[in-house]
């Protein structure tokens, strides 16, 4: 068994977690179980890290916690050869970074006597952030090791050996250095084209022996494709400006280059998506569709219904286009505008309340509601709600 931390909007990883592995559960406000064999970070996109499952405390304090960590990993390491790098991290306990710098101190001390050395990172939080584990290369290796000490509200705990933080160097580098990119169509994090793929995983059905394929109706300048080859899976792009299909082209030859992603083919065109035809198969549809025009500030009442209003008619349009066009059960997560109000709220496209009509069953999730998956910034006006579908 394994935990997961998850990321600032928690619901996400979940949903995300709940659609690849199956067998999960809430552990705490940001973390979850997972009931599996093998896991990896890597492919996902709402995990800051993850742990291997090594003890349970029906109730625990920190000072209880602490003294098993210890006696454990005294006893585990006594007869360690090489230095040890060691983090620990703790999650929902009520203490300072001080109290957490003690126990690495105190278990420091106990094996400098057994004559195994440790180096201990120190903790400016509770938890040591994703930057500071990713860095270190806490959970890649026996010698660099971090800790996750994880309080449920009943006062459960979860001691955890990290297998990994999520590699905050390869998703920048894959948004930054791009060759080709576009402020104005937006900027699509590639951990939220990860998240989004993963909404959509097909099902693991026999293809032939060929590789299941993708298709991103709005590619833009290609963050989901991109993703999507390196998921493992064929893309497929499409988008009304050549230009993007240009710059989607670029972007996935310079992957081709730099990630080795050999294997894997990928099929780009210029179209519309309230009109194209798509060529077969599709296993399943990631996208982020039109999001109107960007807001700096809520806009006025009148202003909201125009907006919302036009992008309701293109999505709707859209979605009634690539029905007829997709078998029945194809999975699809499609990224709609929604907006916030002064008061925090948010409203939303008209289209949600008709999916049935449209042809879709919305996807029901056993530990989120699909009104919580929503990916918005505090500063951002206009949030991107993800509709995780499945065509009749």
């Amino acid at each position: 068994m394994y935990i997961a931390l998850l990321g600032r909007q928690p619901a996400l990883g979940m949903a995300e977690l709940e659609k690849v592995h199956g067998d999960v559960k809430w552990f705490s406000d940001h973390s979850a179980v997972i009931t599996t064999d093998e896991f990896s970070i890597e492919k996902l996109g709402g995990t800051l890290k993850a742990g291997r499952i090594v003890a349970t405390l029906p109730r625990g304090d920190w000072r209880t916690s602490s003294m098993k960590l210890v006696k454990a990993y005294t006893d585990a390491w006594s007869g360690v050869e090489g230095k040890i790098t060691l983090g620990i991290s703790a999650y929902g306990f009520d203490i300072s970074p001080r109290d957490v710098q003690k126990t690495g101190i105190v278990l420091k001390q106990k094996l400098k006597k057994l004559d195994v050395s440790l180096r201990l990172i120190p903790n400016q939080e509770i938890a040591l952030n994703t930057a500071a584990s990713h860095h270190n290369k806490l959970g890649l290796s026996s010698n660099k090791v971090e800790l996750l000490v994880v309080r449920a509200r009943n006062g459960k705990v979860i001691i955890a050996e990290s297998t990994g933080a999520q590699n905050i160097t390869a998703l920048a580098r894959r948004d930054q250095e791009r060759p080709k990119r576009d402020a104005f169509v937006g900027m699509l994090p590639p951990k939220l084209a990860q998240m989004m793929i993963n909404l959509a995983t097909p099902d693991s059905v026999d293809k032939d022996s060929r590789a299941l394929r993708i298709l991103d109706p709005f590619c833009g300048t290609g963050v989901i494709p991109q993703e999507a080859l390196l998921l493992d899976y064929d893309a497929y792009g499409t988008d009304l400006s050549e230009k993007m299909i240009a710059y989607t082209q670029t972007n996935l030859e310079w992957l081709k280059k730099t990630h080795h992603i050999d294997e894997h083919t990928w099929e780009l065109k210029a179209d519309d998506a309230m009109t194209a035809r798509w060529t077969q198969p599709i296993d399943a549809v990631a996208c982020e569709s039109y999001l109107g025009q960007p807001f700096s500030a809520p806009p006025s009442p009148g202003k909201l219904t125009e907006v919302r209003g036009n992008c309701n008619k293109i999505i709707t349009a859209f979605l009634e286009n690539i029905g007829p066009q997709l078998e029945s059960g194809t999975p699809l997560c499609v990224g709609v505008p929604a907006w916030r109000s002064t008061d925090d709220s948010f409203t939303h496209l008209p289209l949600i309340n008709t999916l049935e009509q449209l042809g879709f069953t919305r996807h029901e999730f056993a530990n989120v509601r699909n009104e919580e998956l929503l990916y918005a910034r505090d500063d951002q006006v206009v949030a991107r709600e993800l509709l995780v579908l499945r065509k009749k």
